[in-house]
């Protein structure tokens, strides 16, 4: 795949990424190593972060895992503190830990609405309110991973619609808080990515994967690489003035449903 950004676009960067033990979160640590930047991932898994960690510097890139919830301050600064001692100041800051599944409001229990607010909303403010100590400023940034649910409300996903929500006005505030210092404050959301454990939860058979797909105005669930070039734009000087922004990378799934029968109707 060609891309318009040189391969030591990040050299001699340093970045953190939260929740990267997988899917979209991972895939941005790994494009980012690629492009020479020097990785801290964390995870709740000690194995889990330190084999992700590992799929980056058997590829030659150098990167270190850590196991911290996003859900504890405390321990996300301890987790800060080692990755700045051992890799010096954050260039770039990536909050994209998150949980999710289907649920109806009424048969969901308060801790299940908590649980996901906590990870999402609460882990995205940890983050990035910790990392502001540690920050090579002025000309840092930050990027939040939300999703369609921010703005577009949809059945059975009331915790995610309100914890996304939530992130998506925090970049905003924190973006005007902070950019007096230097500190560019930006939002990703993704639409259906593939191969990643939130499609294979909420489009787990072949039948509701072709709904999704065909409701989308590009017709495809789009990859990792998409949301990491996006990211990896983010935090070049090519965006030195845009801060306080969610790009979305969805396919069109935020401009509603682009399905066939949606299609007839309006005709």
């Amino acid at each position: 795949m060609t891309t318009v950004f040189r391969e030591d676009a990040l050299a001699g960067k340093t970045v953190f990424v939260a929740g990267a033990s997988s899917g979209i979160n991972l895939g941005i640590a790994q494009r980012f190593a690629r492009a020479g930047a020097r990785l801290a991932l964390i995870s709740r898994d000690p194995e889990r972060i330190a084999a992700a960690a590992a799929t980056i510097n058997d590829a030659g890139g150098k990167a270190i895992g850590i196991a911290a919830d996003v859900r504890d301050y405390g321990a996300v600064e301890a987790a800060m503190t080692q990755a700045r001692d051992t890799l010096g100041p954050f260039d770039a800051v990536i909050s994209g830990a998150a949980g999710n599944f289907l649920a109806p409001a009424a048969a969901m229990s308060a801790n299940a609405f908590k649980t996901v607010v906590d990870i999402d909303l609460i882990g995205t403010f940890n983050v990035f309110r910790t990392s502001f100590d540690f920050l090579q400023a002025p000309g840092a940034s930050l990027i939040a991973i939300s999703a369609p649910q921010g703005e577009q409300p949809k059945m059975f996903q009331a915790h995610a619609c309100a914890a996304k929500a939530g992130i998506n006005m925090l970049i905003k505030c924190l973006a005007m808080e902070w950019g007096p210092a230097g500190v560019r404050v930006n939002g990703i959301s993704p639409g259906p990515i593939a191969d990643t454990e939130g499609m294979a939860r909420l489009a787990s058979t072949p039948e509701m994967e072709a709904r999704v797909k065909g409701a989308l105005a590009l017709r495809d669930y789009g990859t990792k690489q998409d949301v990491a070039d996006a990211a990896l734009f983010l935090c070049s000087a090519s965006a030195r003035y845009i801060t306080g922004t969610i790009l979305d990378c969805d396919g069109g799934a935020l401009l509603g449903d682009a399905s066939a029968d949606a299609l007839k109707k309006s005709a």
